[in-house]
């Protein structure tokens, strides 16, 4: 007889199988749909911060209510990996220090802005027909969208510099390649103060297997960065919970600013 935990793992291999066996479904035009709306994993805890223990701010990933302390024996950070943060050139490592220490106060999100590219992540919801890609995102300050051609036209020269930059897509067999570009400088890479430039460029893959779909994201700006920034890959799982309209943004910094206390801020 099998033991429970043998039962759990049988069971989660199997769906694993068929999910990735699935038959691919494609449009008229031969490539994969990417049709639907898309979890992500993503959450609005962001929304609600909690003054800690000693005066600091936490937006996202707080802990716990504190319990009666004891001895642990847990490896450090839990044993998670450490976190996925841009490199940056050595002239602008003092400028990321001074965001990062004043994050509650200087990050656009919480000034109910586009989080922008990287940062807001993949789309929760794609509209896909030939030649033409719609993303759509209920993001924590508010819903976004974003048009990519994907019919082999170039990036637009005649648009103004946005958060979310100027987007053109094209298949590279059965994945999905998007490259934007022409973006201001309001916006953040990731949390921590990850600042970029004018000279930013992001690249987002998304491959679809049965019913999820693998995303991750490449942000180039040798203007500020050291190397490429390869986001943390996430895995989409297809739902049938639609999207409905975001609820209205609150300013979160100024309201809920306690000191400049460093707080963790995971997305």
């Amino acid at each position: 007889m099998k033991t429970l935990a043998a039962a759990v793992l049988s069971v989660a291999l199997v769906g694993s199988v068929a999910a990735g066996s699935a038959p691919l479904p494609r449009l008229s035009d031969g490539h994969p749909d990417l049709n639907g709306t898309w979890d992500n994993g993503s959450g609005i805890d962001f929304l609600h911060p909690q003054h800690l223990q000693g005066g600091s701010v936490c937006v996202a990933g707080c802990p716990p209510a504190a319990q009666p302390t004891k001895v642990s024996t847990a490896p450090a950070n839990g044993g998670r990996p450490p976190p996925n943060k841009p490199k940056y050139r050595p002239e602008f490592a003092q400028k990321v220090q001074d965001l990062d220490k004043h994050q509650v106060e200087r990050d656009p999100v919480l000034r109910c802005q586009n989080p922008g590219l990287p940062r807001i992540g993949p789309p929760d919801k794609i509209v896909q027909i030939p030649g033409q890609f719609v993303f759509l995102y209920d993001d924590v300050s508010g819903n976004f969208f974003r048009i990519i051609p994907t019919d082999g036209r170039a990036h637009r020269t005649d648009v103004e510099e946005t958060a979310l930059g100027d987007s053109v897509g094209h298949w590279e067999g059965d994945t999905l390649v998007v490259e934007a570009n022409q973006f201001n400088e309001q916006s953040w890479l990731t949390d921590n103060g990850a600042f970029h430039s004018d000279q930013l460029r992001v690249v987002e893959r998304l491959h679809r297997t049965g019913d999820v779909i693998e995303y991750q994201a490449v942000a180039y700006d040798p203007k500020v960065l050291s190397e490429p920034w390869k986001t943390t890959p996430r895995v989409l799982h297809l739902t049938q919970v639609e999207l409905v309209e975001a609820a209205p943004c609150v300013d979160q910094d100024l309201k809920h600013l306690v000191d400049d206390t460093h707080h963790d801020n995971p997305r």
